[in-house]
């Protein structure tokens, strides 16, 4: 018995004070921040200046586009007379020829350049709304470390509240082994007891540890997002949202993936419309301004400058029915676009039927939970007293404050469930959770 003294001195005193804590961290707060921070969000941005120096391309084809270009040839033959004429001598041209000059083209109409715009700028929504369908999946590895964090700090709450019960219980039984009315084995099955939560706190502990550190890792680098270990989490309040939501569940869309669709019609219909626009007549003027032998005249035997200018009509009426198919290729992507959001719809309406089940069995079973350790919680008191009076042993007293124990574990893990099912269902369909 005076080996087991100091032992059940430490069991009582190994429990310091809690300090005081810091505001709760919320759900939505610590998902904006790992949003915010993931390395992705840079594609955003990236994609955007991709976008702007295109359209800068396209607003630069209102400038003429200058060039210049040099030539030296020999030919086998040049132009010549075949006629004989008394005293007339018609020189032939050099059958090497050079020419150097630049020229400068101008799209006085071009109707392709309004559509281009357009095309461009719906490709860089459909991109963007593609890196945010990458980025929703975030939000769930923000909900699986916020939901075991918030699970383990609730049990190791509840397994401390049990420690310091069994710590009072040691310490009355010492007493009463000290005064000859118990026994030394009541105090050592309770100290045993006692050691037990204290092992299963160190393991939630250690648990809960990691748990921090992914929830931590997944939010560093925000300036107001960082979890600390110290920072309780408040479980969100979600029922109304829920309900809400649950009302209006076939006609929800804000899921990134719908603005990801709906992106890709916009880009389908700007395409249908460059396929139209490059139908129509361009003109364009040009001009070109040289040096080489001969210039414009084929018969000159001596360099000499030149110039020239107009304009220049293109238009391809025919086609051979490549625009059609364009035109009917572009309609079947329309029709591959409305069937993903229908089985995008069906799939969603799937994903969270699991969900609604849990939240409808825990609304049922959390009221029970509270029966459960209330009925408990009187057995574990009324077994304290006959403790005290010594009509049970520390065996049984032990085994019914167990008991309390897993009621009221099962009863914090339901919260949090429930919590986490309707954090998911919303998450599911893509609605913000504050």
């Amino acid at each position: 018995m005076r080996r087991a003294l100091p032992i059940v001195a430490v069991l009582l005193l190994g429990t310091p004070l809690a300090a005081q804590r810091p505001d709760s961290v919320r759900l939505g707060s610590v998902l904006r921040a790992a949003l915010a921070v993931d390395p992705r969000q840079r594609q955003l941005a990236i994609a955007a200046e991709q976008s702007a120096l295109r359209l800068r391309n396209i607003d630069a084809e209102r400038l003429p586009a200058l060039a210049a270009a040099g030539q030296a040839q020999y030919q086998s033959d040049v132009p010549h007379l075949a006629l004989a004429l008394p005293n007339v001598h018609v020189p032939l041209p050099p059958h090497d020829t050079y020419d150097a000059h630049a020229e400068a083209q101008l799209a006085i109409v071009d109707p392709t350049r309004a559509p281009r715009r357009g095309a461009e700028r719906a490709q860089l929504a459909e991109t963007q709304a593609q890196v945010r369908v990458t980025l929703f999946g975030v939000r769930q590895d923000v909900l699986d470390a916020f939901f075991a964090a918030a699970t383990l700090d609730a049990r190791r709450a509840t397994l401390a509240a049990s420690a310091a019960e069994l710590a009072a219980r040691v310490k009355d039984a010492a007493e009463r082994v000290r005064g000859g009315t118990a026994l030394p084995s009541d105090s050592a099955s309770l100290a045993a007891a006692l050691l037990q939560r204290r092992q299963d706190i160190l393991q939630a502990e250690a648990d809960r540890r990691a748990a921090r550190a992914r929830l931590a890792e997944l939010t560093d680098g925000a300036p107001n997002g960082a979890v600390s270990d110290d920072a309780p989490l408040a479980l969100p309040d979600l029922g109304a949202a829920v309900a809400r939501a649950r009302a209006a569940l076939d006609s929800v869309r804000a899921r990134p993936e719908y603005a990801e669709l709906a992106a890709t019609r916009e880009r389908l219909a700007a395409q249908a419309e460059l396929q139209r626009a490059r139908e129509r007549p361009q003109l364009q003027a040009f001009a070109r301004a040289g040096y080489g032998r001969p210039g414009l005249n084929p018969l000159a035997t001596a360099f000499d400058t030149y110039w020239l200018g107009g304009v220049q009509v293109r238009w391809t009426p025919f086609t051979w029915g490549s625009v059609e198919r364009e035109r009917e290729a572009i309609a079947l992507q329309r029709e591959a676009v409305d069937a993903n959001e229908a089985a995008l719809t069906r799939q969603l309406r799937r994903a969270t039927e699991g969900d609604l089940a849990t939240i409808d069995r825990l609304t049922g079973t959390l009221a029970l939970d509270d029966q459960v350790v209330a009925l408990r919680a009187d057995v574990e008191r009324e077994t304290r007293v006959r403790l005290g009076e010594g009509v049970v042993t520390a065996a049984e007293y032990a085994t019914r404050e167990a008991e309390l124990l897993a009621a009221r574990l099962a009863r914090d893990e339901h919260r949090v469930t429930l919590a986490q099912a309707q954090a998911r269902f919303l998450t599911t369909l893509g609605e913000e959770i504050p």
